[in-house]
């Protein structure tokens, strides 16, 4: 298996050669090292880093030591996030083994403070979650909670679902999704609500006119 640096050297460098005080791989390790560790501000990983430098030093070269906080947010900022996640996505992929019935979640949420007040609406991501993993295999973001339906493709195309099974509340309830969760050889668990106004009526009458079980 590579290592997790070897995922992200592909990755375009936004910076001018004469401020390349550090190398991007060591930035991207260090950060996502120290987020995986509960790193949650550019101030707690220049800080994890600082207490982490001497077994850094087995992986990165740090040629400028540990970057400041302010280098990480600049540098994590300029960088192209659908190239990163794309990065991520292969990473995890290579590190994340599920067995064939384990479950795949997407779901939708609001990146909580990311409303700055200025007209921008928030970030809206969209997540598949293996559970038996603990682990977010990717994420896509959308600009709207509306957007979810044209976000959950593009993101299940980033995944390999043969033998799981995907669940997906009602946004996902659209016959595209389920073909598509089909066509990559996994199951579907969808829920059904009022945006599917037929489908629910037919699965409410199916349940009222079934026989009971006997007992």
């Amino acid at each position: 298996m590579k290592h997790a640096i070897d995922y992200f050297k592909a990755m375009t460098d936004p910076r001018v050669d004469r401020t390349k005080e550090h190398l991007l791989e060591d930035i991207i390790f260090t950060t996502i090292a120290a987020v995986i560790c509960g790193a949650e501000t550019w101030n707690d990983i220049e800080h994890y880093g600082q207490s982490k430098k001497e077994w850094l030093r087995r992986y990165l070269h740090l040629p400028g030591g540990i970057p400041s906080h302010d280098t990480f947010n600049r540098v994590f900022s300029a960088l192209n996030p659908e190239e990163f996640e794309h990065c991520f996505v292969e990473w995890v992929k290579d590190v994340a083994r599920l067995s064939e019935g384990e479950v795949v979640s997407i779901d939708g949420k609001i990146v909580r403070g990311s409303w700055g007040g200025d007209g921008h609406s928030a970030i809206h991501l969209v997540s598949a979650w293996a559970g038996a993993n603990q682990l977010v295999l990717g994420q896509v973001k959308t600009e709207e909670k509306s957007n979810e339906i044209t976000a959950i493709p593009r993101l299940l195309e980033e995944l390999e679902l043969k033998g799981y099974l995907v669940t997906i509340d009602a946004m996902g309830c659209q016959p595209a999704i389920a073909e598509q969760i089909i066509a990559q050889d996994a199951d579907y668990l969808l829920a059904v609500k009022g945006n599917q106004p037929q489908l629910e009526r037919d699965i409410a009458d199916t349940l009222r006119f079934h026989p009971p079980a006997s007992e």
